[in-house]
Order: structure tokens, then C-alpha cells, then sequence
């Protein structure tokens, strides 16, 4: 008992240090790479005065602080509305980021707009601007209305898809309305 004692006194003393114990710690790691919120199956509304603009639907959504934006995937759809509450165009893409200092929504990827008057717009990557609620893109568009198919370089719109400008056109061909076919 005695060497029981003696022993116990000395692990107690000896096992017991000032030194403490600091764990490793990756340097690579950037706190700024990583979401401060993320989250599946989506909703966002966007409105003004307390009329909705817009609704925004993400199969998957993070949010970065620095800078603010948040980032979409997962299939991503945008419903857009005119002032009396009506549904006028639906725009999806395989991707989004949505700036969140400015709310501009930019669709990437497979990016396809069809308004309720039947106008399609095919593009790679497009930009609804919120302030004015203009769509935007320099990259290459094909319209297809009842009428017509246009290609080309730039585009700038309203929402609903009514007023639209093609800067470059590369290709233009009329349609039997009837059939969406070329003439």
C-alpha cells in the first residue's frame, strides 16, 4: 500500500504540467470558401411595395458573406409577374447566382425563358437586372415567337419577353405560324 502511495503521488506530480496541449491546425483552410448558410428545396420571393417581382425556386442554395451572393443549383426556376400579380414568363437554368447587394439573379447554364405570349429565349447565360427588371446577356440568343427564329450576339429585354433587342443577329428565319415550322 505503501509503494501504491508513493507511485500514486508520483504520476500525480509528474502527469500534471503547465504545458498544454495545442491541436495541429490546417493553414490551407480559408473560412471565406465556405457557405454561411446553405439549404434544399428553396423559395425565394423578390417584391416591391408588396407586389411579388418574382419567385425563385433552387434545388440547392449557399450563401456566401464575402462577398454577398448566393449561389443556386440543383435546377433552378424563376417565375416572374407583371404589376397586376400575373404570372408572364418562367425562366430555368441548370444554375444561378443571385448578387445580394443589387438582388440581380444571373441564370447559367441551359438557360431558357418562355413568356406567356409564347416567346422563347435559348441562351448559356442571362441576367435579370433587379432594378429595372430588364434581362440581360452578351452571349449568343435564339428567339423562336410564332413568327420568327432569331441567333445572335447580345440581348436586352423586359421581363415578360414583349420588347426585346438582339444586337448581333447572325441568322433570321420566318415560321409557318401554324406549325412552327421554316418556310
Amino acid at each position: 500500500m505503501k509503494y501504491f502511495l508513493l507511485l500514486l503521488t508520483f504520476v500525480t506530480l509528474f502527469g500534471c504540467s503547465e504545458k498544454k496541449v495545442k491541436p495541429n491546425i490546417d493553414s490551407s483552410f480559408k473560412s471565406g470558401k465556405i457557405p454561411s448558410q446553405e439549404s434544399w428545396g428553396d423559395i425565394i420571393m423578390f417584391s416591391d411595395s408588396g407586389k411579388t417581382k418574382a419567385i425563385l425556386y433552387a434545388g440547392h442554395l449557399s450563401v456566401y458573406d464575402d462577398p454577398p451572393q448566393t449561389f443556386l443549383d440543383g435546377n433552378v426556376k424563376v417565375d416572374f409577374f407583371n404589376s397586376f400579380g400575373q404570372k408572364t414568363t418562367e425562366l430555368t437554368s441548370l444554375k444561378g447566382r443571385v448578387d445580394d447587394k443589387t438582388k440581380n439573379l444571373y441564370a447559367i447554364d441551359s438557360v431558357v425563358a418562355v413568356s406567356d405570349s409564347g416567346v422563347i429565349l435559348k441562351t448559356q447565360e442571362l441576367m435579370w437586372r433587379n432594378k429595372d427588371q430588364k434581362i440581360l446577356t452578351d452571349r449568343f440568343v435564339t428567339i423562336i415567337s410564332k413568327k420568327e427564329q432569331i441567333q445572335g450576339y447580345g440581348f436586352e429585354s423586359d421581363q415578360n419577353l414583349r420588347n426585346y433587342t438582339i444586337y448581333n443577329i447572325v441568322y433570321v428565319t420566318k415560321l409557318d405560324s401554324s406549325t412552327n415550322q421554316r418556310k
